[in-house]
């Protein structure tokens, strides 16, 4: 498996595009092997897991079959090791923006209904672009977008957009971007722990503000955390950032609301990790049928209202859905199935088991599909 630098010139192909690199997506990117389809994996974030490394990524799941108990993180690193063998191409970091019939017409001009096979048989095949400029072809692609697009929680004072991306931000490229800078950090996850823990190094000072006193961080980091603070390494503030004092559009300090007085922090920068949420975004410009916020899919092939077209997990919507991550693996499976017909219309599949398919022993087992 490899994270590609998006080329800017050639269009990329593949049997499947896969829109979403959580559990369902790494799991359909797995289906489209066992039926013998190529596939790309694209997601807006850095790093597969959706939302179970980016929300939960430490939470106990138990619903997940033969797997009594297992993490979040674990199960991403579960399911990106049963792809592994396969070298699925994953292009991470880069958020789809456009969804267009790559003969021509645009998902806004198919008037809401499903774009049908042309007069050779032959279904239509979607050009997706993404944000960076990056081309992928195919005839099908399957959506597996979660809620749709993660994006940050923004810090909610006034001022606050004017210093968005130099004294304020929501992630964190190169720490050396902070050295020798008073910096605050916001929040009381994973996130927010580790990058005050690995900035301590490089910023002159380091606070830590969270409106409790408790966090939602693993055990492991939450200690090392209360070691730094009490070497002196980081200073924790309880409670929020209500203002931020940049007069001259040069942050020099922030004002903390916490139970007592607010207090001020001399700040260069302020992080905001107060995790990611989820909005359709682009998704829902794309002529799709949209109820409640999600991609309307029959019941049998989640199949959306544009031919070629398919939803699995949360975004996809129907009478009586789960919302669980099994849910998303069984319609990412049928939903591939049905997409097989697409691609290989002169074809007809034959079900084999996997314990019984050759193919699938071999790369994954060896060679002469043994052990």
């Amino acid at each position: 498996m490899q994270d590609d630098v998006f080329p800017q010139q050639a269009e990329q192909t593949a049997d499947v595009l896969i829109i979403g690199a959580g559990p369902v997506g790494l799991f359909a990117a797995f289906q489209a092997q066992v039926l013998g389809l190529s596939c790309r994996i694209l997601d807006t974030l850095s790093v597969p897991g959706g939302q179970c490394i980016e929300l939960y990524p430490d939470k106990p799941i138990f619903d997940i079959p033969a797997v009594p108990v297992c993490t979040g993180r674990e199960l991403v690193e579960r399911l990106v090791e049963q792809i592994a063998p396969f070298d699925v191409p994953m292009h991470l970091g880069d958020e789809v923006v456009a969804l267009q019939d790559a003969r021509g017409t645009t998902s806004e001009d198919a008037n809401g209904g499903a774009l049908a096979a042309d007069e050779a048989g032959a279904a239509p095949r979607w050009r997706v672009t993404t944000a960076s400029g990056a081309s992928f072809v195919a005839p099908a692609v399957l959506v597996a977008a979660g809620g749709g697009a993660f994006v940050p929680q923004r810090l909610n004072v006034p001022g606050a957009e004017a210093l968005h991306g130099s004294h304020l931000h929501y992630s964190v490229r190169r720490l050396a971007d902070f050295a020798g800078a008073n910096v605050v950090v916001a929040g009381g996850g994973d996130s927010a722990l580790d990058w005050a823990l690995a900035l301590r190094g490089t910023a002159a000072n380091v606070t830590l503000v969270h409106r409790r006193a408790a966090f939602r961080a693993a055990p492991e980091t939450i200690r090392r955390l209360e070691a730094a603070r009490a070497a002196g390494e980081i200073a924790f503030a309880l409670g929020t950032v209500s203002a931020l004092d940049a007069p001259d559009g040069r942050l020099r300090a922030v004002t903390i609301s916490g139970p007592e007085q607010p207090s001020q922090v001399a700040a260069d920068h302020v992080i905001a990790l107060f995790g990611l949420v989820a909005q359709l975004g682009a998704i829902g410009d794309w002529g799709l049928k949209v109820e409640a916020s999600r991609l309307v899919v029959d019941c049998h092939h989640y199949e959306t209202s544009l031919a070629g077209i398919f939803a699995a997990g949360d975004i996809a919507g129907y009478p009586n859905k789960q919302k669980l991550i099994l849910s998303g693996f069984h319609e990412a499976s049928l939903a591939l199935r049905r997409a097989y017909r697409y691609i290989h219309p002169e074809r007809a599949r034959t079900a084999v088991h996997s314990s019984n398919d050759r193919r699938l022993s071999e790369a994954i087992l060896g060679q002469d599909g043994s052990a």
